[in-house]
């Protein structure tokens, strides 16, 4: 046990790792990409130059500096009044700016591209060197009153790693992986469950309905308040996905059918009710204290879903190792006939941890109909797929008796970085399937390798 307990905490470093190593390799390998930042100002709003850039103080008294050595200027045309930001390079006099129709520039890491034009710069030192006008680069040249050559254009940056792509990850990341830590149990229990797409699907869709009828279908709420909001929709979706996992335990265990049959048989079942439910549409106009719960921004990045992960994550981990619980999931998945003669009640346990796996996808519906104000009968499709790669490559034993929580949410966070580095690289998206299908058998062949290595200790 404490050699498995080892393997565990050795293979959450080696994701970590791995990890680090997806988010280098894309930063080296994507390129920039241009970033309009604007600040649109009131009539009402006074604008002075300081010896640093601009001042700005907001007709409700706010104020504001913007620094020119960031590249912040005051651009007014007409009535409208705004502040932008441009990446802005003095070409030093003496220097040769001259405009060629072809040029070759580096795109991201080693990788260079032909561009149709451009800037060539010379005899400027370190500023020697093609500036394209087009491709998306979109450098501009013109001379100021001093005869002093300037190019500029919108700001760019890494097209992986900026805060707004690793916000995106990490919330995509988030549904999956609070997902996957009840598909963990699932699977250290020795099972697997196929419809947890369609659980988060048929919960996101009654969660919004009933949000919808409590608003009166208005966004203002019909005087509907946070707090009850928020009371509605996680209660809901959370029962709803609660009573699904509980039908599934229930019939496997009932049955006595293998839970692959029933969450395969109950996957269908699901997605057809979600689609009775919403009749095919989309389900939006929720109050809006429950959006604006779930969208709060903090720092400017909106961080509840990756809390929720982190927070389901940390509360799976202490399940199972500090609760008795816990040490029942595993001692069924590890062998089930022992479990049994040693008292445990094996049926209940599993009814349990499939109906938390389902209440785990009522949480990350809640949150997702919150983050997009929307629901439809088609959400979660293909999650199945996801889910289950997140918790292999996260740890858990498809033989069962093994799997980590934390492992669980690693595993989300690799298979979002997959997911977007085939974006941020601009591949095939048809690739990406075959990758995810590479990366479980990968992380069963690993733990293959764990249980030869473990029970070769045990007998040693």
């Amino acid at each position: 046990m404490r050699l498995l307990k080892k393997l565990i905490v050795v293979q959450e470093f080696g994701l970590v790792a791995v990890i680090g190593l997806m988010m280098a390799g894309l930063w080296y390998f994507t390129p920039a990409i241009p970033r309009r930042e604007r600040v649109d100002l009131a009539p009402a709003d006074a604008v002075a130059a300081t010896s640093s850039g601009i001042a700005v103080t907001r007709e409700h008294g706010g104020k504001e500096n913007f620094s020119s050595a960031k590249g912040w200027r005051l651009v007014e045309r007409g009535s409208i009044r705004r502040l932008e930001r441009k990446e802005r390079i003095e070409v030093p006099k003496g220097a040769t700016v001259t405009e060629v129709a072809e040029m070759t520039v580096t795109v991201g890491g080693p990788f260079t591209k032909q561009v149709q034009s451009g800037y060539r710069v010379s005899g400027a030192g370190r500023l020697d060197g093609g500036y394209p006008t087009g491709d998306g680069h979109h450098w501009q040249s013109y001379a100021e009153d001093d005869g002093t050559i300037v190019l500029e254009r919108d700001p760019h940056v890494n097209k992986f790693l900026n805060a707004d792509n690793l916000m995106i990850v990490a919330t995509s990341a988030s549904f999956y992986g609070i997902m996957a830590v009840g598909l963990t149990a699932i699977i250290v229990l020795g099972g697997i469950d196929l419809s947890v797409g369609a659980i988060y699907a048929l919960a996101s869709v009654v969660g919004a309905t009933v949000l919808k009828k409590a608003s009166g279908g208005g966004v203002d709420g019909a005087g509907v308040g946070t707090a009850t909001a928020l009371l509605i929709g996680f209660g809901v979706c959370g029962l709803v996905g609660a009573l699904c996992g509980l039908i599934n335990g229930a019939a496997s265990v009932g049955l006595r059918v293998h839970p692959f049959i029933i969450t395969l048989g109950g996957m269908g079942v699901y997605r057809g009710v979600a689609y009775l439910v919403s009749k095919g549409q989309s389900i939006s106009d929720f109050p809006e204290g429950f959006g604006s719960f779930v969208r709060m921004n903090i720092l400017g990045v909106e961080p509840l879903p990756l809390i929720a992960m982190l927070a389901v994550g940390l509360g799976g981990s202490l399940v199972f190792a500090r609760t008795v619980f816990g040490r029942h999931v595993f001692a069924t998945g590890g062998n089930e006939v022992a479990a049994r003669y040693a008292g445990i009640a094996v049926g209940r346990t599993k009814v349990i941890v499939f109906t938390i796996a389902g209440l785990l996808a009522g949480l990350a519906a809640a949150i997702a109909i919150g983050k997009y104000g929307a629901a439809s009968s088609q959400d979660g499709s293909g999650y199945e797929l996801e889910v289950i790669a997140a918790a292999v490559v996260g740890g858990a034993s498809l033989s069962g008796g093994r799997g980590s929580a934390l492992g669980a949410v690693l595993g989300a966070i690799v298979i979002q970085l997959i997911n977007n580095g085939f974006e941020a690289l601009a591949i095939d998206q048809a690739y990406k399937q075959i990758v995810i299908g590479m990366a479980i058998v990968l992380a069963v062949v690993v733990d293959q390798l764990k249980t030869r290595l473990s029970n070769g200790a045990g007998k040693r």
